[in-house]
């Protein structure tokens, strides 16, 4: 008995001793979701080699991320820039299947640590086919409802989440300081303290941060949640005349008060990650800045989630960009960046990145503390737990339920600048009911113009079949009496106005897309033919003229011709919600969220200036009541 005793033992020990080293079957405490969260994390940087901790700080493009890339290079994050799709038009399966593929390679490796995938969703899944394209945050600004913004959120967070993406880099809060810059449509406002409220935003991607929570310590609440991305630290909207990714010449005080409180706001609700402005601060790029990135974000804000790069921003440390990569590696890493957005020469990064660290050149502290970050992020996300797309999202992406709540945050955005030639003969609302009326201008049927950048691609599109959604000029037909007759012209001769008696005419004009520096402007002029459509139609009938534009624009020379103004900004795919205040289903309730200025000669002009002498100042919005009559 006692020897059959002694072999069931062995036997035991056998067993167990086997366990540790059959596929898969050793306990791995980084793998327990029931062990705290730093314990996973210190388990599993322990094990990690410089090729596996370096490997999750570089962040490549989709189109490079083969599965023997991942493999190799242990790769920790893929993005999709503006406009980089697995397809054209491409469904929520084939977004799926490319993203569970890389998450299979990622699987694979030694370690077995799951990619993060990036996307920019600025206003909706607005790379996607189909997704709801909610208004530009100028817009959002606008509408003063921060509980809106944070159901934008979540609705943008499923459709995300439908395409099997966990992260975007989302909110841009910017603020913007002069309207000359490209990216200003992306800022919700000149006023710190309205970008401030703005930041609810982030709750609704990832989630409502319990209330007992550490602050500065990363939030997700689930599978129906994302990371978000508060950008661009910090100082992006102050550059100098607007100049995209330039100098924002400003003291501390000026950079704390104006440009951080959005970020104090990000931090305290959980943000995931920060991701670093192009842009310099008092000459020093912030791509290379310690005391902000490092001493500031990381120190005093006590921020826990990771800092990322933006798109080749260490590249651009040196002018001109990637004259002196290996310094610009040094620079970034040292200044606390810990996820680089490379995005295609990866090799050259790793290589160089790992001989610094061989070399004592960066520290191995320095690498572990941006590891834990972006472990912190991924733990907390729960990829280790559920690192594939949830099938059951798939009816998520473009579903009523959001376009309805775009097409409320349209009604909400609209800002009525004119109402009639006096106060006592309002033109607006309009009366569903008319003989003819005329809708003109070059922005009136055209789905691309409504959303402006970063729809699709990345520096927007025209025409009506880049995805899916309604016209200004469908939603007048179809919001209009069956009797009254819409007649459509871009651009009519004047005699053609005159003769068609028309009983009154709304005219849609604006800015053609733009991204990034493609948008700089110094001239803010109505594009071409604008101006001489306003002329020929407003000379011979009454007008309303809707200005569909990612910032205030030069009015003043056609202001007395006009009966009404609107401004709309960047609307997005439900233009229905345009036609629901100009026919009176519902009020205008916009107030400007940027300084409406007289001539660009002014700028930078804002609502706390000494010289301030707008035509329109900030918070401006004439108010409508619903029509009965309609």
């Amino acid at each position: 008995m006692r020897m059959e005793g002694l072999q069931k033992l062995l036997l035991v020990l056998l067993i167990l001793g086997c366990r540790g080293t059959l596929g898969g079957a050793e306990y791995l405490k980084y793998k327990d979701p029931k062990q705290p969260l730093n314990a996973r994390i210190n388990d599993l940087l322990k094990r990690m080699t410089l090729a596996e901790k370096i490997g999750q700080m570089s962040q490549i493009e989709r189109e490079n991320a083969t599965a023997d890339v991942l493999k190799t290079y242990f790769i920790g994050s893929v993005l999709s820039g503006g406009g980089s799709v697995p397809a054209p038009q491409a469904s929520i399966e084939t977004w799926v299947n490319m993203v569970n593929g890389m998450q299979k390679a990622a699987l694979a490796t030694r370690l077995g640590i799951p990619i993060i995938y990036g996307i920019d969703a600025v206003h909706g899944h607005s790379n996607v086919y189909k997704a709801t394209v909610f208004p530009h945050n100028v817009g959002l600004g606008a509408t003063r409802d921060p509980a809106l913004v944070k159901k934008i959120g979540a609705a943008t967070a499923l459709e995300v989440r439908a395409t099997g993406i966990p992260y975007v880099f989302a909110p841009c809060v910017a603020v913007c300081r002069d309207p000359r810059w490209g990216r200003c449509y992306e800022s919700y406002s000149e006023d710190p303290k309205l970008v401030k409220e703005m930041t609810e935003i982030i709750p609704g991607l990832q989630g409502d941060i319990p209330a007992n929570s550490r602050k500065g310590v990363p939030f997700v609440a689930g599978k129906r949640n994302v990371a978000a991305c508060a950008k661009h630290y910090v100082g992006d909207g102050g550059t100098y005349k607007g100049i995209n990714e330039n100098n924002t010449i400003i003291s501390q005080h000026g950079l704390l008060s104006i440009h951080m409180p959005p970020y104090y706001s990000a931090v305290i609700k959980g943000v995931s990650t920060v991701m670093v402005s192009f842009s310099s601060w008092n000459g020093v790029k912030m791509h290379a800045n310690h005391y902000l990135v490092t001493d500031f974000l990381k120190n005093k804000l006590r921020f826990r989630g990771f800092v990322i790069s933006d798109w080749q921003g260490i590249d651009r440390i040196t002018s001109p960009p990637h004259a002196n990569y290996s310094y610009s590696i040094q620079a970034g890493i040292h200044a606390g960046i810990d996820m680089v957005m490379i995005p295609f020469t990866y090799t050259e990064f790793i290589k160089d990145l790992t001989y610094q660290v061989q070399n004592n050149v960066i520290p191995m502290s320095r690498i572990n503390d941006a590891v834990r970050r972006i472990l912190r992020v991924k733990f907390t996300v729960g990829l280790f737990e559920n690192p594939f797309a949830d099938p059951s999202l798939a009816d998520q992406l473009g579903k009523k339920e959001h376009r309805d709540l775009a097409r409320e945050a349209v009604r909400k955005s609209l800002v009525l600048l004119k109402n009639g030639k006096s106060t006592n003969d309002p033109m607006l609302p309009l009366p569903k009911k008319a003989k003819k009326i005329l809708v003109a201008g070059s922005h009136a049927d055209n789905l691309g113009y409504q959303c402006g950048g970063w729809t699709i691609t990345w520096q927007g599109l025209s025409g009506n079949n880049n995805t899916i959604g309604t016209t200004v000029l469908d939603a007048v037909k179809s919001t209009v009496d069956p009797s009254t007759k819409v007649i459509f012209s871009e651009n009519p001769d004047p005699e053609f106005v005159k003769q068609n008696m028309f009983s009154y005419a709304i005219v849609v004009v604006g800015e053609h897309p733009y991204a990034e520096t493609e948008g700089d402007n110094l001239n803010l002029t109505i594009p071409y033919p604008g101006p001489s459509v306003i002329q020929n139609v407003c000379s011979s009938i009454k007008c309303v003229i809707i200005i569909i534009s990612g910032r205030p624009l030069v009015i003043k020379p056609y202001i007395g011709m006009i009966d009404s103004l609107v401004a709309a900004w960047l609307p997005g795919t439900e233009g229905q919600g345009v036609a629901d205040v100009l026919f009176g289903d519902y009020g205008f309730s916009g107030k400007l969220s940027r300084t409406w200025f007289k001539s660009v000669e002014q700028l930078p002009m804002n609502f706390d200036d000494p010289h301030y002498d707008p035509l329109f100042p900030y918070g401006f919005g004439l108010t409508t009541m619903p029509s009965k009559a309609n």
